[in-house]
């Protein structure tokens, strides 16, 4: 399997105060790969980097394309997208203006209408309100409306922070079956999530984090197994 993405020796700070320390991490092509830890770890900050919405030292190659130096922009247009903690949704906009922001680089109208129609017809919801304000959504169709601007970008790697956070159980389940299905239809996938048993039922491989560094990486059943990590780093989300 080919790198898809390569972050080499990342490290974010907030004027004096260190967020994440030399972070290195790979997504191979079509690959799920979640990251792991407590709050506070420097997962949101790591993927912040990443995206440059924060200054980063480090690097961060995409298909051999060295962003370092990149605007999140450039990034976006590089193939890589951020489904934000908190969703981002703009609740003034209507449903469809806000699935409309994920295209705002792409120049091809018409084939962003017929993505658009096709992901009308996979969330119904969203196809339902998509002329009222996104105020109307519910959280879970807000996290669906965020997912499904970020696919509109046309990534080749999406990066999601929390997406089940503040989501029923079922919600949940919806979810991570609806990244499932992006992920076979070859959408590689960097999940940082709080629910990790959920996070390791989907992904290939997985990091923790503590205090802004990794602490370990394997496979999910290899993590699962290790019940002094389960205890220590992964808490009890089921």
């Amino acid at each position: 399997m080919s790198s898809l993405l390569s972050v080499e020796a990342l490290s974010v700070r907030y004027g004096r105060v260190p967020a994440v320390h030399g972070v290195s991490v790979r997504v191979d092509e079509g690959e799920v790969v979640a990251v792991l830890g407590a709050n506070g770890a420097g997962k949101s900050s790591l993927l912040k980097g990443m995206m440059g919405l924060v200054p980063a030292d480090g690097r961060v190659v995409l298909r051999s394309t060295d962003l370092a130096r990149a605007s999140p922009s450039e990034r976006i247009a590089a193939g890589m997208v951020l489904v934000p903690e908190g969703r981002r949704i703009v609740m003034s906009l209507t449903v469809e203006e806000n699935l409309l922001m994920g295209a705002y680089l792409r120049r091809d109208g018409h084939a962003v209408r017929m993505e658009m129609k096709a992901l009308y017809e996979r969330f119904a919801n969203l196809a339902a309100r998509r002329g009222l304000p996104a105020s109307v959504l519910s959280g879970g169709e807000q996290q669906m409306l965020a997912i499904a601007r970020g696919v509109l970008a046309r990534p080749k790697l999406m990066l999601l922070d929390e997406p089940s956070l503040g989501l029923s159980p079922l919600l949940v389940q919806q979810l991570f079956s609806l990244l499932r299905e992006l992920n076979g239809e070859g959408l590689a996938l960097l999940l940082v999530e709080q629910n990790t048993r959920q996070a390791l039922r989907l992904c290939r491989r997985a990091y923790v984090m503590e205090l802004g560094a990794i602490v370990m990486q394997d496979r999910p059943q290899a993590l699962l197994e290790d019940e002094r990590l389960v205890a220590a780093y992964l808490g009890g989300g089921k």
